[in-house]
């Protein structure tokens, strides 16, 4: 095993995994990176890039030898340029996200929810049509044929195997020119990026995957406007991917009781019965960008070629908790 870290890293974060490492006899050791500049033209939050390894090869060659790689970078290396490498030598991956350490223990992963995961991860691969509408306004069809699906229940027990902690999602990755329709995200919504709920209406129109208007004459659409233009990209504006949260340990409120450096937020994207869309890179459509937007939505309903699959926030049928 390695432990993975930055300079900026959480420092309790990386003692504890020191500490379950040691517990657990792991023959490990612990790599630290320098926390590269920042260069982007506005602050860059909860992205699943980490920038810290750079390249360097004696820690890709490092992590290449091992089975397990415990990661505590700020935004975690599921998105690294670095991972694919890493990956295909057989190392899995657990990603311990930069929350508060009682976020993580209230959130552990737990073996129950992998078959549940399974199961949705299975159904948005069978199906052809997502369907997203909610009573604020929202209607947003999704076509899923020949989609890349995964998620996470918060562990991996195969080589190569992803996972992040707080887990709990499934999602879908759109291909070229198969998102269209509206997102109205409502107050009380979650903007992941800023870690903040929405004290007023944002309405997107969406156009074969591209946001191209946002909507909304309060404070919370403003500030998304000046953040979108602020990386004069138009692949910022195009979907990342679409799914919902499994964990039914993740708290909507917990957002109200924590300052924002406290926490990553994941905890949103994982809560159970959202619907969770991304704006930014999606490989699978070749799309590549730094702009990056989680968006996690109270209260949708999402069929699967007319099949419920969450109603009004709740999860349906087997995917119940």
């Amino acid at each position: 095993m390695a432990i993975v870290a930055e300079t900026q890293s959480r420092p309790v974060l990386v003692q504890l995994a020191d500490l379950a490492c040691h517990d657990l006899g792991a023959d490990y050791c612990m790599i630290t990176m320098p926390t590269p500049r920042q260069t982007a033209p506005v602050p860059v939050k909860s992205t699943g890039t980490s920038l810290a390894i750079q390249g360097n090869r004696a820690a890709i060659e490092a992590m290449k030898q091992c089975e397990i790689i415990v990661d505590c970078t700020v935004e975690g290396m599921i998105h690294a340029a670095e991972w694919p490498e890493i990956e295909e030598a057989g190392a899995r991956i657990l990603v311990i996200c930069n929350e508060h350490p009682e976020i993580l223990e209230r959130c552990e992963p737990k073996a129950e929810l992998g078959p549940k995961v399974a199961l949705g991860i299975r159904m948005l691969r069978e199906a052809s049509e997502m369907r997203v509408t909610s009573a604020a306004g929202t209607d947003l069809a999704i076509d899923l044929r020949n989609a890349p699906c995964g998620g996470t229940p918060g562990f991996g027990t195969t080589p190569g195997a992803v996972a992040h902690w707080p887990g709990g999602l499934c999602l879908a990755f759109p291909g070229p020119n198969t998102v269209n329709g509206r997102i109205v995200m409502d107050v009380g919504d979650m903007n992941l990026t800023f870690k903040s709920y929405l004290t007023s209406r944002i309405d997107f129109t969406v156009e074969n995957d591209f946001v191209k208007e946002i909507k909304g004459d309060g404070l919370d659409a403003e500030l998304f406007r000046d953040y979108m233009e602020a990386w004069e990209d138009p692949l910022a504006y195009g979907f990342s991917h679409v799914g919902w949260g499994m964990n039914p340990a993740a708290r909507w409120v917990s957002g109200a009781l924590y300052d924002k450096r406290d926490m990553q937020a994941v905890e949103f994207r994982a809560w159970a019965g959202n619907f969770l869309w991304s704006t930014g890179a999606n490989q699978y459509a070749g799309r590549f960008t730094e702009g990056h937007f989680d968006l996690p939505m109270r209260k949708c309903t999402i069929t699967l070629d007319g099949l419920v699959v969450v109603k009004e926030g709740r999860l349906q049928g087997d995917l119940a908790l």
